[in-house]
């Protein structure tokens, strides 16, 4: 029966906020809470969201002072020249903003923190996407995908989680599995040239000069006449409201030269009273400094922001009301996304606190065939997609893994193999409701939960049998 509600309570979630009939935060909080009495275990509650709350304020605590930390970074300029490198790429081709959004969320990846990429990412390309008015859920959805695949590196957290729960080196996990994560990730970026061209397709051809002369036309009131985008521009201006034309000028709709115009194309604003240019060696070797510190884990994440934070605003905005402003300006941000993991703390604390979780895993492991048992690993490749996305990843590599693991040890199956294979669901897991870093990209980028989820989870999915063949082919699963 628990494992019947289990999955009935998790389809519910999904099917409501992706038809949009319930905000997520809504969903996270009441769905549980009803399945909650449906067991029979409501006079419980308190303590399984106390409990789902204690585990997961650390993260909370992390994710506030890492928006408000690269929040201040991005106020005062330290991403600027990444934007202008990308802009330099992408110019204001959609297939190379696409392939650029991938290739961007891959390398900042490599910090292993998913929050702090998708802040990175979405802050750089955020406004290229709006100015060409693309698809933002591509955006999301490549960033997701490309965070998955490098999330399985030795510090992200999956394969030291495998590592320790079948008691295993990280690297004998991770090195071997290269290959087949290299074939997932160049899976991804392939999928980001089509995904691209599609919105090329949609949106046109567009130039640079283009994009900028619309935008110019627009503020100037310009009425464009003729058929499809080949026509003649006719320019308004000036006048004293009288309604007549003060001065009218036909001709192509074209401004000056190239590079001129490439230097206004901002993502962001180059003139923002925010700027600290005196200061970018400060902050961009603070970073670097927070970042080190973060991978040799010196001190735990929520800490390191939580300084971070403080002194980037202290040295940065010396006066407090210059402080209080960038407090107030990444409120929102802070909000929803603090306010996102707490519900999701409701989600997790029911779902174990009643049980379902455990009754789940101990299904799914009954429910393989006895004759599968030598294939263990590609059976525990397949299960990690759905598995990690119901649940998290404490509760897969702990819970899961190890009941896999002696199944498979069972019928000559190696547990570096079972390690292996686990990681193949990470793709897809980036997106779960479950993980907190996808509210931060969908908060910031401004997209609906549910948007997401019904464009990425197919594509995550083929991203991770692509990673499981791979695997398979190369004799590392």
């Amino acid at each position: 029966m628990l494992t019947i509600l289990g999955f009935a309570m998790i389809a519910t979630f999904l099917v409501l906020i992706m038809m949009k009939k319930m905000s997520p935060i809504a969903a996270l909080v009441l769905i549980p809470a009803l399945f909650c009495v449906f067991v029979g275990k409501g006079a419980h509650l308190g303590d399984y969201v106390i409990d789902g709350v204690t585990s997961l304020a650390p993260t909370a605590a992390m994710l506030m002072f890492a928006i408000v930390y690269f929040g201040v970074m991005i106020d005062v300029g330290l991403f600027d020249p990444i934007v202008r490198g990308i802009l330099k790429f992408c110019k204001a081709d959609p297939m190379r903003i696409v392939v650029g959004t991938a290739l961007l969320a891959a390398i900042v990846s490599l910090d292993g923190d998913g929050s702090t990429t998708f802040m990175i990412t979405v802050s750089a390309l955020y406004p290229l996407y709006k100015r060409l008015k693309m698809s933002l859920v591509v955006m999301t959805g490549v960033a997701a995908m490309a965070n998955g695949v490098m999330n399985t590196l030795p510090w992200g957290g999956p394969t030291a989680r495998a590592a320790t729960a079948l008691k295993l080196d990280a690297s004998d996990i991770f090195v071997p599995m290269i290959p087949a994560l290299a074939v997932g990730l160049l899976f991804v970026i392939g999928l980001s040239y089509v995904l691209g061209l599609r919105e090329r397709k949609r949106l046109g051809v567009l130039t640079l000069d283009e994009v900028l002369e619309e935008e110019k036309e627009t503020e100037t009131e310009t009425v464009l006449v003729g058929t499809g985008g080949s026509g003649t521009a006719k320019t308004v201006t000036g006048g004293s409201g009288s309604g007549t034309d003060a001065d009218v000028s036909e001709g192509p709709a074209t401004g000056g030269s190239a590079s001129d115009e490439a230097d206004d194309f901002q993502g962001l604003d180059p003139n923002r009273d925010t700027l600290r240019p005196k200061l970018y060696w400060f902050n961009a070797l603070l970073t670097i400094a927070l970042l080190t510190a973060m991978i040799m884990e010196w001190l735990p994440i929520p800490v390191l922001f939580l300084l971070g934070a403080a002194l980037a605003l202290s040295v940065n905005f010396p006066r407090i009301p210059d402080q209080k402003a960038r407090l107030a300006a990444h409120a929102d941000n802070v909000l929803n996304v603090s306010g996102m993991v707490f519900a999701a703390a409701v989600f997790t604390g029911v779902l174990q606190g009643t049980g379902m979780v455990d009754h789940m895993a101990e299904w799914m492991v009954d429910v393989i065939p006895e004759g599968m048992g030598p294939h263990m690993a590609l059976v525990t490749g397949v299960l990690s997609l759905p598995l990690t996305y119901f649940m998290s990843n404490d509760g897969f590599y702990f819970g899961v893994l190890p009941v896999l693991a002696e199944a498979g040890a069972a019928h000559g199956v190696s547990p570096l193999e079972m390690a292996r294979a686990s990681l193949v669901g990470q793709p897809l897991h980036m997106s779960s409701p479950l993980v907190p870093a996808v509210y931060v990209l969908v908060g910031m980028a401004k997209v609906e939960f549910g948007d997401h989820t019904r464009f990425v989870v197919k594509w995550a999915a083929l991203t991770c049998l692509v990673i499981l063949g791979a695997g398979i082919l190369f004799g590392i699963i």
